[in-house]
């Protein structure tokens, strides 16, 4: 999977805006750019390509965007852009509203309709995380994506929140993903979006059965991830944290071939091989790194480990440390 990363830093101070207006107009749509710090404007991008989806995160310190009907007469992609605001303050206009989403926000807008945008942040961390797909894309209407465009929507909790938290991690993580997850991962996406949004509206009957299949499936993927280091964990208890039965979240996870009890020890074995590879956790006994993610039995958690990767935790250790240690020589 194709992930790129641009900073403005490459070149001197007085080009780094002009720069930036340029790379945004390939990677986003060329609209009107001001701000404040062009002097010296220091902006960090990193574009996640997935196909005719792609994710993006920018650093900025202030940054004003006007999109107008001359620019869309020119050039139109007819495209959606989802936009997470992950710390400073904003304020848009669009479709006839007038909004100041908060961090934590999510904001749909339209390429077809003009927008004013401005953010303020620091650059020190992301100032927001960007989907952009074309409107076909969405499994839903345009009519209905039309009465949420630039509603600050909730991303912090419910389903905004689970699609916010799936869109950061899939930003931190892209590097793992390969071309063949890119649909996969792309269905996920729209499945979230189109369940965020039509809970917004409260108008889920919109779904098909298959996207509120996908969205639940997350919605329970995204719980299991929060409470790993849970051992009483088990799939009754992911079943009535989600009100459904044990039998309908067997369903669930069977349509990925899978168990609920086999992806809940799968995501356990990933915590405890990252932790293992981890040169800040070496001094942590591996029983102790297998008990913080369940593990409570050493001689089982072995046994599971060398069936998942091959070898025993410890030996994994020691080659992952070897490696580090080869790299650090060359």
């Amino acid at each position: 999977m194709l992930v790129t990363e641009f900073s403005t830093q490459a070149v001197a101070p007085p080009e780094r805006f002009a720069l930036f207006e340029e790379v945004s107009a390939g990677t986003h749509l060329r609209n009107l750019l001001r701000s404040d710090d062009r002097e010296d404007f220091r902006a960090r991008l990193r574009v996640v390509d997935l196909g005719e989806l792609q994710l993006s995160a920018q650093s900025f310190p202030h940054l004003e965007v006007v999109r107008t009907a001359e620019q869309i007469r020119r050039a139109d992609p007819e495209v959606y852009m989802i936009n997470c605001v992950l710390h400073g303050q904003a304020g848009l206009s669009h479709t006839g509203r007038h909004t100041t989403p908060r961090v934590g926000d999510l904001v749909v807008l339209d390429s077809s309709r003009p927008f004013e945008a401005h953010r303020r942040t620091v650059p020190d961390g992301w100032s927001q995380l960007t989907v952009q797909l074309p409107h076909r894309m969405l499994p839903l209407p345009e009519r209905t994506v039309r009465q949420v465009l630039a509603l600050p929507i909730d991303g912090r909790s419910g389903m905004g929140g689970v699609f916010a938290r799936w869109l950061g991690d899939l930003n931190a993580r892209a590097d793992e993903f390969t071309a063949a997850d890119v649909p996969a991962l792309t269905s996920v996406i729209l499945d979230l979006l189109a369940s965020v949004i039509a809970g917004c509206l409260q108008a889920e009957e919109r779904l098909s059965p298959k996207t509120r299949r996908t969205a639940l499936r997350a919605r329970i993927q995204a719980f299991v991830e929060r409470h790993l280091a849970d051992p009483d964990l088990t799939p009754r208890a992911v079943a009535e944290a989600h009100h459904i039965s044990l039998r309908h979240l067997q369903q669930l996870f069977a349509e990925d071939g899978t168990s609920p009890a086999a992806w809940i020890r799968h995501r356990r074995l990933e915590r405890c091989r990252r932790d293992l590879a981890d040169p800040g956790l070496d001094a942590r006994p591996v029983q102790a790194i297998a008990a913080r993610w369940g593990f409570t039995d050493p001689a089982h958690f072995s046994r599971l480990f060398r069936a998942a990767y091959g070898m025993p935790p410890r030996e994994y250790r020691t080659m992952t440390g070897a490696r580090r240690n080869r790299r650090a020589d060359t």
